[in-house]
């Protein structure tokens, strides 16, 4: 059996045929185009669909479902998606019906953090646990939670926000409307922002002579001794612990998955991330909770959309 993956970014519409184990047999990739609006998007998911099933033994391998991650807000069971902040124009559509009408298979939609969650828990650093958190600090930051061998989605689908913890109440505003969210402390944005206003206060640092330091740049110039930088990521990396000992505190699972983008800084993360989450987890036994580095890479939402459709 074999299932067709979709997983839609606003970057990039990904896709792949995966089999009941978790192996890629065919895999296509092409650019989202978001700002084209939803028609032309819609049209490039169902011809990228199209292309691999019609691959050369592909036919024969008996795909059977199609799963898909998409950027929420979604009503699953209905199969809609909601204003996506990434895909503009899309309005209430429904993305299940479209694709299963397109090509002619069983489809089951995933929000996408939550697919990304189970992909790991299924096969990447999750596998053999019960109950992990997922994360993704990227350009935001999201997150999926699997209790039990399953995703739990909470009231109306919304179940997963992490990023939008207050851990810092008088923090800068978010752009959910809130003040202080870990995703307005502790995202790649949020730290080159950061960056931006050390420059700017007159501090000095290397980062005056980049033109638009990234958080990449922070990372590699706090590695190489630069005091601000250093100072920069050391307090991005605070908050993101704060948001992971409530996560712990709360849910007690047996690890924390952390993916995305930042986390290329590794152990640079991941040391001081695990050291502020065992200082404030107080009640749980952290010893017994394992905070890892997300294992699939850029293929995890593809394989997260394939064990969504490999589960239903």
């Amino acid at each position: 059996m074999a299932v067709l993956a979709i997983d839609i970014g606003g970057t990039k519409l990904a896709a792949g045929v995966v089999d009941r184990d978790g192996r890629m047999l065919a895999r296509g990739e092409v650019p989202t185009l978001a700002n084209e609006g939803l028609e032309p998007v819609l049209s490039r998911i169902v011809g990228l669909g199209r292309e691999l099933l019609s691959r050369p033994k592909i036919a024969d391998v008996g795909v059977q479902r199609i799963g898909v991650g998409c950027a929420g807000p979604v009503d699953i069971k209905a199969g809609l998606v909601f204003r996506p902040p990434n895909l503009p124009g899309w309005t209430r559509v429904p993305l299940t019906d479209h694709i299963q009408r397109s090509l002619g298979l069983p489809t089951i939609l995933e929000n996408d953090a939550n697919a990304a969650a189970l992909g790991e828990f299924r096969y990447g650093a999750g596998m053999g646990a019960r109950s992990i958190v997922y994360m993704t600090v990227s350009t935001g930051i999201g997150g999926g939670i699997i209790l039990d061998g399953k995703v739990w989605h909470g009231v109306k689908d919304a179940a997963g926000e992490i990023g939008h913890i207050t851990v810092c109440p008088d923090g800068p505003p978010c752009g959910c409307g809130n003040r202080g969210c870990l995703e307005a402390m502790s995202s790649g944005p949020s730290i080159a922002r950061r960056a931006r206003a050390a420059v700017a206060s007159g501090r000095q640092t290397r980062l005056s002579a980049l033109a638009n330091p990234t958080a990449a740049d922070v990372v590699r110039l706090a590695q190489d001794g630069d005091a601000v930088a250093a100072e920069v990521w050391a307090d991005a990396m605070k908050y993101l612990g704060i948001g992971v000992a409530a996560v712990i505190t709360f849910l007690a699972p047996e690890r924390v998955v952390i993916g995305g983008g930042v986390t290329k800084a590794g152990e640079s993360l991941f040391r001081p991330v695990r050291q502020h989450a065992w200082e404030r987890v107080k009640l749980v036994p952290v010893d017994s909770v394992s905070i890892l580095p997300a294992a699939l890479g850029p293929d995890v939402g593809i394989l997260g959309a394939a064990a969504v459709a490999l589960d239903a």
